[in-house]
């Protein structure tokens, strides 16, 4: 069993975002995306907040994080903005002193304290060294070819109730060991990772990456509210 004190919790913004520019600090719901996950990491009953780092390059950002009493790790320019290079990207990997790093994204306000502190739990009894968060999936899927990839299994239409269940990524909660980055691994040290899967309610999931979807997730916010 891993031991709590082993994992950094990390969570990394910038706001140099091409399809939603200044996404981090942009007004919603009375607040922004980093400051309403600031708030559910204080609100944790499995989170030590010593073991938290904010990665930021912008001053704004970093500002948002001192409000909130968040370590800050500085992040590089270059970092900030490279999209290819993991050991670039995660550039704390080596100079974080923990075995261990659980990293939650910003971008899934729909995203429950409770589901991050079941995830970090579940990471440290599982003898995985990595693990994702997905939610399920029940539905029917073609190729770019226009082949169908989903087994039908003879049913003569579409019945999702008869689809062999599939994964989705949700984008939000990844857990690895930090040594694997240098040498370009991420969650597992296999290509493609193989690590444990968590399963989280698929409305948790909800990411914003487009501006349609930072108006509706907003919505969504304040009605579960």
């Amino acid at each position: 069993m891993k031991n709590l004190n082993d994992i950094a919790i990390v969570i990394q913004a910038r706001l140099n975002s091409q399809r939603i520019p200044y996404k981090m600090l942009k007004p919603f719901a009375g607040s922004s995306l980093i400051e309403l996950l600031f708030k559910k990491i204080t609100q944790s009953s499995v989170i030590d907040r010593t073991n938290v780092y904010f990665s930021a390059y912008e001053n704004e950002l970093k500002s948002v994080a001192n409000k909130h009493g968040i370590n800050i790790f500085t992040r590089s320019k270059e970092s900030a903005n490279e999209d290819n290079n993991l050991q670039l990207i995660y550039e704390w990997h080596d100079q974080l002193p923990y075995k261990y790093v659980v990293l939650i994204s910003a971008c899934n306000p729909l995203l429950k304290i409770e589901t991050i502190d079941n995830f970090i739990l579940d990471f440290l009894k599982t003898k995985e060294e990595g693990e994702f968060a997905v939610f399920e999936k029940k539905t029917y899927y073609w190729n770019k070819q226009g082949m169908p990839i989903t087994n039908w299994n003879e049913a003569p239409i579409m019945n999702t109730k008869t689809v062999e269940l599939v994964y989705e990524a949700a984008h939000c909660l990844y857990a690895s060991r930090l040594d694997i980055i240098k040498d370009g691994y991420w969650m597992d040290d296999k290509y493609p990772p193989m690590p444990k899967l968590f399963v989280i309610n698929e409305l948790e999931a909800f990411d914003i990456d487009y501006e349609w979807q930072f108006k509706l997730g907003e919505q969504l916010y304040v009605d579960r509210k």
